[in-house]
């Protein structure tokens, strides 16, 4: 069994096929996924599929790319978490792919989030782009305990400075591109007890699915392509990125496969 553990669901291109994506989950052997909000509109709307699906699970957070979104406080943050169905604090963190400028509204925004984490205990979902010096020095600052950094796109410099907090390492399916070989040393540098697997669904499908809608269903093709890039096994990958995901995703109910 593998789980997808970021993805999108609440998006209209997702959310209108629901029955099917749920149902090409079963087939591939996808125990669960972590829907991920994005702002406060996205959080209610993945924690109601949360609520309505026993295998899915919601975040709470809001994506760093645009200023002009309504914040949470740390206290909102603390007390939508409580919801047994929230299993982590985000999507949050630095971007400066598309943000510019004085950025001290992204910085505080990405404070208050960690602030969260720490206090409730769930782990950040962290999104970083362009931004890995600012994003180390924040987390570090603010004491960050746990979380991990999701669609892994930096080098492995970073991922080592990233592993040396004690945070896991996320890989969507951009590691299975052609042009994407940092992305592909740093997955083969990963210890296996900080690997986890990603659609980003509906962003990013992997190969041999690229340019198409992606789906929890296709974190299995990432998985395998990470399992023949790192010489492991596909069992390895299965086993080694469910239990990590547990680990980190310490509200999220264990489940035996099927299979």
């Amino acid at each position: 069994m593998l789980i997808d553990s970021h993805c999108h669901l609440n998006m209209p291109e997702l959310a209108g096929r629901l029955s099917d994506i749920l149902a090409h989950m079963s087939q591939a052997d996808i125990g669960q996924a972590i829907a991920i909000s994005v702002d406060r509109d996205s959080a209610a709307e993945v924690l109601k599929l949360a609520e309505q699906h026993p295998n899915l699970y919601a975040s709470v957070g809001i994506h760093p790319e645009n200023p002009d979104t309504a914040e949470m406080s740390v206290d909102e943050l603390i007390e939508a978490s409580q919801h047994p169905k929230v299993v982590g604090i985000g999507e949050t963190g630095l971007d400066y792919h598309w943000c510019s400028g004085d950025l001290a509204w992204q910085h505080a925004r990405f404070t208050t989030h960690i602030l969260a984490s720490n206090h409730t205990g769930l782990p950040l979902i962290i999104h970083t782009r362009d931004a890995g010096h600012d994003t180390l020095r924040l987390l570090r600052e603010n004491h960050a305990q746990q979380g991990v950094i999701h669609c892994f796109t930096e080098d492995k410099a970073f991922a080592k400075a990233v592993l040396d907090l004690g945070f896991y390492i996320s890989f969507s399916g951009i590691v299975t591109f052609k042009n994407a070989q940092q992305i592909q040393e740093a997955c083969k540098y990963v210890p296996l007890d900080r690997l986890l697997v990603e659609t980003d669904a509906p962003y990013l499908a992997p190969v041999p699915k690229r340019g198409k809608q992606n789906e929890p269903a296709y974190v299995r093709y990432t998985a395998e392509f990470v399992a023949q890039l790192r010489g492991d096994s596909m069992a390895t990958i299965e086993e080694a990125t469910t239990a990590n995901t547990y680990r980190l995703f310490s509200k999220l109910p264990v489940l035996i496969s099927q299979s």
